[in-house]
């Protein structure tokens, strides 16, 4: 009897705690929704606020869509330096197209100071995820290398890789 009501308790415990992590999901998933209706809407200031909060919890998808309302002024005063830190915060989780924004900023030294290397780092890791923009543009970065640049960037490369695959 006890070990039956043991396996029972395990057992809703382990259905409730998937209903909460998809309950979770659902909510950002609705909150992204939101935002993207405002935006859509014409409403950036309501999208922000959305993405925002979304973006703060940890959700690479509105760290992106945040960073690029930095970057465009809408619904908030442009900021390129704050459109970094939140392409960063995204493009350290792996979303691509947050690597590839975050690499032509460095590449362009759009709210960050000009560094190729970086930029031909994270342009390559949106690369590797078939960003094909991303593909052109670093090859783009690494016409303007110095041979030791070109080393730079293989190596740092390598240890993103790495980090990122283990």
């Amino acid at each position: 009897m006890r070990i039956s009501s043991l396996l029972a308790a395990v057992a809703w415990l382990t259905v409730s705690g998937a209903s909460v992590q998809a309950d979770c999901a659902t909510s950002a998933q609705l909150g992204f929704a939101r935002g993207l209706a405002a935006y859509d809407g014409g409403d950036y200031r309501t999208a922000f606020e959305e993405w925002r909060a979304l973006a703060e919890a940890g959700d690479a998808e509105a760290q992106t869509a945040l960073a690029s309302l930095y970057v465009s002024g809408q619904g908030t005063p442009a900021n390129p330096a704050r459109a970094v830190h939140w392409y960063r915060r995204a493009a350290e989780q792996g979303e691509p197209i947050a690597q590839q924004n975050l690499g032509d900023l460095y590449g362009r030294g759009v709210g960050v100071g000009r560094d190729l290397v970086s930029a031909y780092v994270w342009l390559a890791l949106a690369a590797d995820q078939g960003r094909r923009w991303a593909e052109r543009r670093r090859g783009e970065v690494a016409a303007q290398f110095s041979p030791e640049q070109h080393a730079e960037a293989e190596a740092r490369l390598a240890a993103r890789r790495r980090a990122r695959d283990e």
